[in-house]
Order: structure tokens, then sequence, then C-alpha cells
């Protein structure tokens, strides 16, 4: 059987571990499995058996990470309609089931840029992971790595790539801010390609950063000791041109991450961008844009299956990453989620995040009839 093919008796074993070892009733069938193991933060054992969803794992974390810090991560722009509408949207969707179908083993897997995912889920770009544990994106890549899952490094990174490198045992991409020096910007994008990324994650955006009201009340800086390396320089004005000159001389695939206009998906392929990340920033630049599950249809009928779309935005049940692959996403990234995973457990919170929401996501497809990532289409959705 294909190491990507979940059976039955798989999921069931997923479900009681990931609940602590509680005894899980499936199907007539009952099992008790081991605690987990107990990951060590700051020299004190931090127990995750009674995390049962991502939405357990903010909680927990908000009472570990410090108040600047939980702002920075939880916040959005402005009155944060956009961050609200990520999720509303997503719970304003219904499923349209269809029963009796062989779903005995399911198969999750994707191939994106000539490689095969287990699962369509990667950790999107997200920055600072020191504030947020002291192992920062190192504890981040060695979750990643025991999840099988793309782990997105952000430019913003606490930690030099070379030593994320050293760790990662999934591959890794980029993410980049185009930045004024365009010299600086050019051998960055060279360092990451050198250590192995296999793509990058354009940000496009982001001329200016967005109206964070409660990050500003907090006064959010980095503490002392902590220092982003690549965060040097202006933000780069980007347009169409300099998106034109990156991609030309870019040597693995380009993706442009923040894309909501239909128009801009068009201009993209016509530069020559390899793929679309549908993305609103979380809600943390301009609010009042859609959420990113609305925009994500038209994105999809304009592409049309000439490059990938991937997108981000609002997930925290499988039933979300269901519904996206529903409206034609080839695969999604999840942010904010890992970010309070790490906070909670280090490397064993951002694997159970990614566990968690890969078993919901194989409990929808079970649930609604579907073996296999083909069979998941517009159908699924009512209507």
């Amino acid at each position: 059987m294909s190491k990507n093919k979940t059976t039955r008796r798989d999921l069931l074993k997923t479900i009681t571990a990931l609940t602590g070892g509680a005894m899980i009733p499936f199907g007539g069938q009952s099992q008790i499995v081991g605690q987990n193991k107990l990951p060590i933060i700051n020299g004190d054992p931090v127990d995750l058996s009674d995390i049962i969803n991502l939405f357990d794992f903010e909680k927990m974390a908000e009472g570990k990470m410090t108040k600047m810090v939980y702002e920075y991560v939880a916040s959005g722009a402005a009155d944060e309609f956009t961050v609200r509408w990520n999720r509303q949207a997503f719970d304003a969707l219904k499923i349209n089931p269809s029963v009796l179908n062989d779903v005995s083993k399911l198969d999750t897997a994707v191939t994106l840029f000539g490689h095969k995912l287990a699962y369509p889920i990667l950790i999107a770009p997200t920055a600072f992971h020191k504030i947020m544990h002291p192992e920062g994106e190192l504890a981040t890549a060695k979750g990643a790595g025991k999840a099988k899952a793309i782990y997105v490094v952000s430019s913003f990174t606490t930690t030099a790539l070379e030593e994320i490198k050293k760790v990662a045992t999934e591959p890794l991409w980029f993410q980049l801010y185009a930045r004024d020096d365009k010299e600086f910007t050019k051998n960055l994008v060279q360092k990451a390609e050198t250590l192995g990324c296999r793509a990058l994650c354009i940000t496009v955006d982001t001329p200016v950063a967005g109206a964070r009201d409660r990050q500003a009340r907090v006064k959010f800086k980095l503490p002392e000791g902590i220092n982003a390396p690549y965060r040097v320089g202006e933000s780069l004005s980007i347009t169409w041109k300099e998106m034109e000159w990156l991609i030309s001389f870019a040597k693995i695939p380009v993706l442009l991450k923040g894309i909501l206009n239909p128009d801009d998906a068009e201009k993209a392929i016509k530069i020559g961008a390899s793929g679309i990340i549908v993305s609103n920033h979380s809600g943390r630049n301009l609010d009042t844009v859609p959420a990113t599950i609305e925009v994500l249809p038209r994105i999809v009928e304009r592409v049309n299956k000439r490059i990938p779309i991937l997108m981000d935005g609002g997930i925290r049940r499988g039933t979300d990453v269901l519904k996206a692959i529903a409206f034609g996403a080839n695969a999604v990234l999840v942010g904010k989620p890992i970010c309070f995973g790490l906070a909670s457990g280090g490397a064993e919170g951002v694997t159970k995040t990614l566990e968690i929401l890969r078993a919901e996501f194989e409990m929808a497809m079970a649930l609604t009839g579907r073996a296999n990532i083909a069979s998941i289409d517009q159908s699924l959705i009512w209507k």
C-alpha cells in the first residue's frame, strides 16, 4: 500500500493518539493508545494530551505567550472584519455528502512542482518564531519534518536558513519580501536556491504595512537578543516589471502570494509565475477585503488549471481544507495555528497541529464519500 494511503484502521489509530490515549468509539471499535510524549519548554514538561483541536492550541498558547507576542500573532488590521470573515465564510459553506462509496482506503497525496506531498497542507510563512519558542524556526522545521509537511520559511525568520536546513527532513520553500536593494534581493534568492529550497513565494500584497491597531497598542518590537537576519532595508514598491525581473533569474518555481483579483492572476501567468497563493495576509494588511475562500472560485475559473493555486486564511478545521480543495485549490497553507502550536509545545506542538488538521481532513473525506483528492470537487458544496 502507498504510504500516502490511509486505511480506516490507520485513521482510528490517529484519532486516538491525538486525543491523548482516550478511548474513542469508531464504528463499533475502540482502542487505547499511550499518552503523548511531553515536550520540554524552558525546562518544564508540557502536556499536550488535552489538545483536541486547533482552537485548543490557541487557548493554550495565549496562556504561554507574553501579551505582546500573542497580540502580534492573533491580531489583524484595523477593525479586523477580514479576520472574522475568513472564519465565517468557511463556517457558512455547507457540505453535500455522498454515501455508500468505498472509503476504506484514502489517498491524500498531491504533487506540486514535481514533489509528491503526503497531504495538501503546508506551513505558511510567518515571522519571528523565536518570540514564540526558544528554538524558533528550528522547532518549526523539526515539527514539519515529523508531520511530513513542507515548511515555507519567512524572510523574517529569526534563524539563518543554513541552520534551518540542517534540521529539516522535509522540503523547504522560502518566502520573500523584495527589498529596495536589488542586489540583496537577488543574493537572497540565490542563497535559498543553493540551500535547496524547492520554491519561492513572493509576497505581493504589502507595499506598506496595514493599520495593525492591536499590534500598535502593545508597542510590538523584537525582544533584546532576537534578530531577523534578512530583514534589512526598506520594502521595494514592487511592480509587475520588478516581478518579471525576479522571475527571470530564479531557478526554482516562483509563486505570487497575495492574489485576490482575477486580473492579477492573469498577469501573474503572463509574466511567468509558476503558481499563485490566494491570500489576504490573514486579514493583517487591508481590512474589509473578502475572505479568501470567497475569492478562490473566481481565481480558479480565470486560471483554468494553467498553474497551481494554493490558498491560506482562516483554516482551522479539516472541513476547511476539504472546502478549499472542492473550490479548486491544489493545497492550503496554515500560519497562525502553527504559531500557536509552536508556542504551546515547540516541535511537538507543530507536529500535533498538522496531525490534527490532517486527521480531520481525512475524516471529512471519508464522511463525504471521497476516497482521493481527484474526487473532491464543487459537487461537495451544498448549493
